[in-house]
């Protein structure tokens, strides 16, 4: 049993792993099993080129990223367990105990955070009921997101990224998947509000 499975090895999963991760020493977060299933195929990323994102030099490659990340999360957080080569087909449950089917395998977790990307159709069953059309994306483009409030789609599943509603910049899906992040640790903080930071003063 997870305490939280991450759906997607994007931008706005893997963002939220990392913030994740990097409270592992917060007493309400050392005991927390915690998931990440890092299919990346279906990125937007493989072909994409940065040359106006926050950090990240110009002329850097989005399919470069995405090695780059799951690396520097395998590295600097190996307590998070990286599921590769599987790819979420649906979920069932509810909070505390839902059923993520996988290709390959099922997973129990108590809570669920999907950063799969906007395209249509959604690939995931079991929420079809929250599938509407993209809100910041022209008609023409065919995207859809999951209906959510806050990131929020139900007790226990949240969405990041432009499957929650966001427009397809790199900065605004790593920002959505560490605020989903941050719920989470308040969450698990008893609705105490959590940040993580690191400094060189510690």
């Amino acid at each position: 049993m997870f305490d939280v499975l991450i759906i997607g090895g994007g931008v706005s999963g893997v963002s939220c792993a990392l913030i994740l991760g990097s409270a592992k020493n917060k007493p309400f977060v050392t005991d927390k099993k915690i998931g990440i299933i890092t299919h990346q195929k279906a990125s937007s990323l493989q072909e994409a080129l940065f040359n106006n994102a926050y950090g990240i030099s110009a002329g850097k490659l989005g399919s470069e990223i995405l090695v780059e990340s799951v690396e520097h999360l395998q590295n600097s957080y190996p307590h998070i367990i990286q599921i590769e080569g599987e790819k979420a087909i649906r979920i069932d449950g509810e909070e505390g105990n839902f059923t993520i089917t996988t290709n390959k395998n099922v997973y129990q977790s108590k809570l669920v955070v999907i950063g799969i990307g906007a395209g249509n159709p959604f690939t995931i069953d079991g929420l079809e009921e929250y599938v509407i059309p993209h809100q910041k994306v022209i008609p023409e483009k065919n995207r859809i997101q999951l209906n959510n409030t806050d990131h929020k789609v139900k007790d226990g599943i949240y969405v990041t990224g432009t499957l929650a509603g966001w427009r397809s910049q790199l900065s605004i899906a790593a920002g959505s998947g560490a605020a989903v992040a941050t719920d989470i640790l308040t969450l698990w903080n008893n609705g105490v509000h959590v940040q993580v930071h690191d400094s060189i003063k510690k």
